[in-house]
Order: structure tokens, then sequence, then C-alpha cells
């Protein structure tokens, strides 16, 4: 089901995030009103970050204590710094976001939404450089025995709509039922109450989940290879550059690794 109306929530910095700002000149068609941050950035609205994504995806971003949070919500507070902004967060079905509506109608000036970088995706709007890795999981009842798609023949698969998870079971397993959820909290709130047998998403917010819920476990992981990138509007070739210094700058501080210890509990795996 989908959301009739988006929210707009605003966020408070945290306080771990602090980069110094840094100018770069670029081109830019990203359509704005604002006046011109540094870098030659122009925002729809002068001094925010306008962000969207679909809530919740925990522990990219979701809400808590009135606030939106999560390891999305620290990465592009870093960019609004650098930006002289701060952001706010409009939470919106994924389907606006990955189709590049809500970044052409000047809906928002980034889409960050654990979003993993892909060629159809490609088409519809511009992706920063990937700064997070990511695959499928299967999650299911503890002792279910989903260790494959194969063991799902006669029930029920969820899925969330418009993801990479949906489109994976969708060539992978035809035969099986899918049910489709607009959103995460949707589709793990259908395991619990019994709606699907099993469910299929990215592995960060699943084991995130499960680290919470004693009876559920992930039966299998799927190799697919997947990395998540931030999206502007095509074009938007000066915010998408200040993005892409963000991204570089905090690995090389170790200030990716703090914020990603933050919300994993440990640091990445070094390649």
């Amino acid at each position: 089901m989908l959301r009739s109306k988006s929210r707009v929530l605003a966020l408070v910095p945290a306080a771990v995030l602090a980069l110094a700002a840094a100018g770069c000149g670029s081109s830019d068609s990203s359509g704005g009103t604002g006046a011109p941050t540094p870098g030659g950035v122009t925002l729809i609205q002068s001094g925010k970050v306008l962000t969207c994504t679909g809530l919740p995806y925990e522990p990219f971003q979701f809400e808590k204590d009135g606030k939106v949070v999560g390891f999305d919500v620290d990465l592009v507070d870093l960019v609004a710094k650098k930006l002289n902004a701060t952001q706010e967060v409009i939470d919106t079905p994924f389907e606006g976001i990955q189709s590049g509506v809500d970044l052409n109608s000047g809906k928002c000036d980034l889409a960050a939404a654990g979003m993993t970088i892909d060629d159809t995706r490609k088409e519809n709007f511009d992706f920063s450089d990937p700064y997070f890795d990511a695959t499928q999981v299967l999650v299911g009842k503890k002792g279910a025995g989903l260790t494959g798609l194969d063991k799902l023949q006669g029930k029920k698969l969820g899925v969330q709509n418009g993801t990479t998870g949906a489109k994976y079971a969708k060539e992978k397993a035809p035969d099986v039922e899918q049910v489709v959820f607009e959103d995460l909290g949707l589709l793990l709130s259908g395991l619990e109450t019994g709606a699907v047998d099993a469910a299929i998403n990215d592995n960060g917010v699943v084991y995130d989940w499960v680290n919470k819920h004693a009876d559920y476990e992930v039966g299998t992981e799927f190799a697919t290879g997947e990395q998540y990138g931030i999206g502007v509007k095509k074009g938007n070739t000066a915010l998408l550059k200040v993005i892409n210094e963000t991204i570089a700058e905090t690995r090389a501080s170790g200030q990716y690794d703090t914020i990603y210890e933050k919300w994993f509990g440990k640091k990445p795996e070094s390649k």
C-alpha cells in the first residue's frame, strides 16, 4: 500500500559529524531556487539539504525519539555541513525515489535510502561513488530450514516494492508466491504476523532486525555483490562532487569507520 502523503522530518546533526567546509567548482542543473552554497551547489531551499528516503530502513534511516537517525543520516549530515546547511528528510514511497520522479520533480536534492546502484536506476538519476557493500538475505522463523529459495515451494515470500531483493526473487524463484510490501517495516511485520513465511531484503537491515528478534534467523545469503550509492538529479554535478568528496574524506580520516561502528556495532571489514 502507498502512503498518501510524504512526511518532512527535521534532523539534529550528530555530535560526531564534523568536516571542514570545502569549495569546489562544477556545473549544476539542480533546478533549485536557493542561493548558491560552497562549491557552486544550488539547493532547492536555501540552507537545507532535502533528502528523500523511505522509512523505516533501520539502521540506515529510521525514527527514534521523534528524530530521524541512522547511518545514511549521519553521512548526509556531513554533506550538509560542507554546504553550510542542515539536513531535512522527506519520507516518501521508494518507487518514487528509484524511478527518479522525486529528484526530477524537485521534491528533494538527493536520495539516500540504502539504495543499490544498478543500471536501471542509473538511467533515472546520477549515483555517487559507492559507500556501502550489501547483499540479499533470506529471513524466517528460527529452525525453518530456509537455506535457499528452493525451500519456499508452497510458501509465501515477502518482498519490498521496487527493491533489488524483489527483483532477485522474481528472477530466481518465479514460481514462488510473492507478497509485496511498500516498506521494510510492513515487510517484517508481515513476517511476524504470519502473512508471509519468509522475507528477502538487504543484509544490513535484516541482520539488525534479527539481532532484536530472537525467534528469527537468516537462513542464507545470496552473493549479489551490491553497493549503495546516493542519488542526485541527472546533471547535478556540483552536488555529486561534494557528496563524493565527503565519502572519500570520511574513509580517509577514519570517520566512516566510526559512523559504521556506531550503527552496526563493529568496524567494516577491510578489503
